[in-house]
C-alpha cells in the first residue's frame, strides 16, 4: 500500500475531477443511434483539452480511451461501431493521467427508455457504492468495504462479480490493495489514512458468473442478464473517506 502525501492528494483530485467532468461531457451525448467510437473520440478530445492523457490508451493493450461496456457487458467493452439502442443500458468507464498520476470513475447511464427492474438495478448499484464509501475509514479494514457493498445489494437479489475489483490508484493506475466488492467485516488489510482507494461495484441482475469476450477484453455475464457498474475515487480519512471524484457534473446533464 502507498500512502499518499497531501500534495499526491491533490495531483489525484485534479486528476479525478478530469474526469469527472469527462464523463459529463460524454453524458450529453448518450441517446439512442449514437456510436460507441463516437463517446470514445468527446472523453478522449475533452481528456486532452485538460492538459492530460487518457489513463486506458495504450495500458496493457488496451486500444481506447474509454471502457464502453452495453447491457450484459460488465467492464472492459471496446468501443466502435455499435450503436446504442432505445432502452440499453452503458457503464462508461473513463481513466486519465497527468502530472504522473492516475484519474479513474465510472457510471453506468441509461439509454432511452429502459425497463424499470433495469432502472432500480441501476440506482442500487449506485447506492451501494456509496455504502462502500462510508467504509471507506482508517482502522477498517478491506472486507468492511465488499462486505457494505455485498449485503446491500444482495439483499435485493443481485450478484456480485468475484473476478473483477476496485484498487488502490496514485502513480500507477492500479496500485495495492485489491478492493472485492465482497467479503466479511473485519477481514483483509487494515486501511491507513491517507490510502487512495477506487471503489466500484459491479453488480449482475442475475447470476455472478461472468466470461470474457474472444476480444481479451469484454467481460460479459454468464447467463446475459443486465449488469451495472460504478466507481468514485477516495482518500481513506479517520472518520469520513474523502471523495475526489464526484457524479455532480454528470447529474447536472441528465
Amino acid at each position: 500500500m502507498v500512502i499518499k502525501t497531501a500534495e499526491e492528494i491533490e495531483l489525484l483530485r485534479e486528476n479525478a475531477l478530469i474526469v469527472s467532468k469527462t464523463l459529463a461531457a460524454v453524458a450529453s451525448y448518450i441517446k439512442p443511434g449514437v456510436q460507441t467510437i463516437t463517446l470514445d473520440k468527446i472523453a478522449e478530445e475533452f481528456i486532452r483539452s485538460e492538459g492530460a492523457v487518457p489513463g486506458f490508451k495504450g495500458y496493457r493493450g488496451f486500444p481506447a480511451t474509454l471502457c464502453v461496456s452495453v447491457n450484459e457487458e460488465v467492464v472492459h467493452g471496446i468501443p466502435g461501431e455499435r450503436v446504442l439502442l432505445n432502452g440499453d443500458i452503458v457503464s462508461i468507464d473513463c481513466g486519465c493521467r497527468k502530472h504522473g498520476y492516475y484519474g479513474d470513475s465510472a457510471y453506468t447511464f441509461a439509454v432511452g427508455e429502459v425497463k424499470p427492474d433495469v432502472i432500480r438495478l441501476l440506482d442500487r448499484t449506485k447506492e451501494s457504492l456509496f455504502k462502500g464509501v462510508e467504509a471507506a475509514v482508517a482502522g477498517k479494514r478491506v472486507g468492511d468495504i465488499g462486505s457494505a457493498v455485498q449485503d446491500f445489494v444482495e439483499g435485493f437479489g443481485y450478484s456480485v462479480v468475484r473476478e473483477l475489483v476496485g484498487h488502490g490508484i496514485g502513480k500507477s493506475l492500479h496500485e495495492k490493495p485489491d478492493i472485492p466488492n465482497y467479503g466479511k467485516r473485519g477481514s483483509g488489510p487494515k486501511l491507513p489514512e491517507g490510502l487512495t482507494l477506487c471503489i466500484e461495484p459491479m453488480i449482475n441482475l442475475g447470476m455472478k458468473n461472468v466470461i470474457q469476450a474472444k476480444d481479451g477484453w469484454t467481460i460479459y455475464t454468464a447467463d446475459r442478464m443486465p449488469s451495472a457498474h460504478f466507481e468514485l475515487t477516495v482518500v481513506v480519512r479517520k472518520e469520513k473517506a474523502e471523495v475526489l471524484s464526484t457524479f455532480r457534473y454528470i447529474e447536472e446533464v441528465q
